[in-house]
């Protein structure tokens, strides 16, 4: 399954100043981790962002978020943004810092 490998690129260079991270290959896109959690990817054509179930409903208020559903069953607490919602470095940022406050609550793994 192919994915926007530009957008993951985009979302890499990002973290690049935001925090350190680890991306592997997961969901037949790219995952960024975060001290052992999943925190942001790319699957397909869309930013996957980990908001946690306690901002799940807010996130999707927003146009452009969806449900993630992966495998027929949503996964509460993710959420996927359309790459139109992306396209602006700001509004890339404003997500993937959605993602990463959400996993810097986490324990450490």
């Amino acid at each position: 399954m192919a994915y926007d490998t530009r957008l993951a690129q985009q979302v890499q260079e990002q973290f690049n100043t935001l925090h350190p991270y680890v991306a592997k290959k997961m969901f037949g896109g790219m995952i960024i981790m975060i001290n052992g959690h999943m925190c942001v990817g790319v699957v397909k054509d869309n930013l996957v962002v980990r908001v946690g179930k306690e901002r799940y409903q807010q996130a999707l208020d927003n146009l452009g978020v969806s449900e993630f559903d992966f495998t027929g069953k949503p996964l509460t607490g993710w959420v996927y943004v359309d790459a139109e919602l992306v396209a602006e470095e700001e509004s890339l940022i404003y997500w993937l810092n959605q993602g990463l406050d959400f996993v810097l609550e986490l324990p450490a793994k």
